[in-house]
Formats: C-alpha cells, structure tokens, sequence
C-alpha cells in the first residue's frame, strides 16, 4: 500500500494516513487501502488494539481530495460516499478498540474516520470540524450521525449547519475527544494506552466493544440482554479462569485470546 502504513508493535497496529504533501486527504485510493488494511487487521488474532493517525506534522487527515471531487456527479458521489461509510464502519466494527489519534487537521472526512475510532486522543494543536457546507455539500461518511451521537443533537446541528472549526480545548469540553496531549507527546501516549489495554483480557475487550456498540441504539433491556449474553459466554473461556486464578494468586495474568 503506497497511501496507507500498517506497523505492528506486538498486539498494537499503528496505522497511518499516509499523503503528507496533500495533508493525508481522503482519496479513493487512500479509502480503499484504510478498508483493505483494516479487513486484514480484524483477521489477525494477535491484534488486541490498534491507533490510527496521519504522517506528517500538521495533520490527522484534512479532509476529502477536493481535487479529485471536483468532476464528481451524482452517481460517482454516491459511490464515494458508501465507500467513505464502509471503511468507518469496518473501523467501528473492528474487533478491537481503535484509538484516534488526531495529531493536527481533522476535517471533514478526516474528522468523520477519527469519529469511527472508539475514542479520540488529540494534539494541543489539532483543530477538528465538518466545514462541508462551505463548500454547498453536507458530510457523507457518517458525520451527521456519529458526530450527533458523540456530542449531543445540539452540538453536532451547530457544527454541520456552520461548518466550523473547533480548537482540541473546544473539541475536550462537549466530548468530542476524551483528552488532549502536548503534541510532541500524543504518539507516546497513545501507545501508553494502547499498550495498556493490550493487557487485559483481548476477548473481554472485544466483548466489551461489540455490547457497547450494538446496546447504543437499542432499547435498554434489548442491550442489557446483550451484556448478560456476552458476560456468559466470557465465562467459558480461558482467558476469564485465567484472570481469576491470577488475581487470587496476586499475579499478573497470562491471557492467550482463548
């Protein structure tokens, strides 16, 4: 892949929008190299957690190739836009948690693929917003949705009817990011976290990851059926005796992803 890089540090993927020279924006090449690059990764069982960010200095990802959108008809943007959706949604859907780590731009569709990350780590100079409207479109991979979901109704209408951009403190304030690094710092804190989560039990995470993600939407004893589905069926692994016999021995455990 020439606009995207996969790197493995252990369980950890680091994963990177690769197109410095045009701030990682969001190409059909680029889009279907994150798809291919994370079907790869939800295969592998030794991922537990995977970041994603963008090359360069200055930008997580900032936004679509306008470039290329230029000629686009209606057709053509309907396509651009499903496959926009498939690649959040293979993000969102991973088997593993993937931290966002927005170390600069993130606009447009590159805020809509940091959205798709199951949280969001951002440098003190990251500026994160849906400025579509200026341009007399809307987002179309996802923005209104997650965005609405993420931040509340009322924050997400202001966003997409103003197409503003928001500062990391902003962005830290209504939830859009759960915590801002000096920016020299972001990459080390991540894989910190990374690294922690990598830790626990990989199939309780995953578990953790899917009931939350399918009990969002649904009614409360729906997805309270789902947690207590999950938390069962975690007891017929090793990992969950092996948890257990660690804490009551007081070591650390030794957790295989079975």
């Amino acid at each position: 892949m020439s606009t995207v890089v996969v790197e493995k540090e252990g369980a950890i993927a680091i994963v990177t929008l690769n197109r410095p020279d045009k701030l990682n924006a969001l190409s059909l090449e680029l889009l279907g190299e994150l798809d291919d690059a994370f079907l790869s990764l939800s295969k592998d069982a030794g991922v537990s957690c995977a970041i994603l960010t963008g090359a360069g200095d200055k930008a997580f990802a900032a936004g679509a190739d306008i470039g290329a959108m230029v000629e686009m008809t209606t057709d053509a943007a309907r396509a651009f836009s499903e496959m926009g959706h498939r690649v959040c949604s293979r993000i969102e859907k991973a088997p593993f948690p993937v931290i966002g780590a927005v170390n600069g731009f993130a606009f447009g569709g590159g805020c809509e693929i940091a959205l798709a990350c199951d949280f969001i780590y951002a440098s003190d100079k990251a500026k994160l917003g849906q400025p579509e409207v200026n341009l007399g479109v809307m987002p179309g991979f996802g923005g209104t949705q997650r965005l609405a979901r993420r931040v509340g109704i009322g924050r997400a209408r202001e966003l997409c009817y103003t197409g503003d951009a928001i500062g990391a403190e902003e962005a830290l304030r209504i939830g859009l990011v759960n915590a801002i690094v000096p920016h020299a710092e972001l990459g080390a804190k991540v894989r910190e976290v990374a690294a922690k989560i990598a830790g626990k039990g990989r199939l309780a995470v995953a578990q953790c990851k899917r009931v939350l993600f399918s009990g969002e939407d649904v009614p409360l004893d729906v997805a309270n059926a789902l947690e207590i589905q999950a938390f069962a069926m975690l007891f017929g692994t090793k990992d969950r005796a092996e948890g257990m016999k660690a804490f009551l021995e007081k070591r650390k455990p030794a957790f295989t992803g079975s």
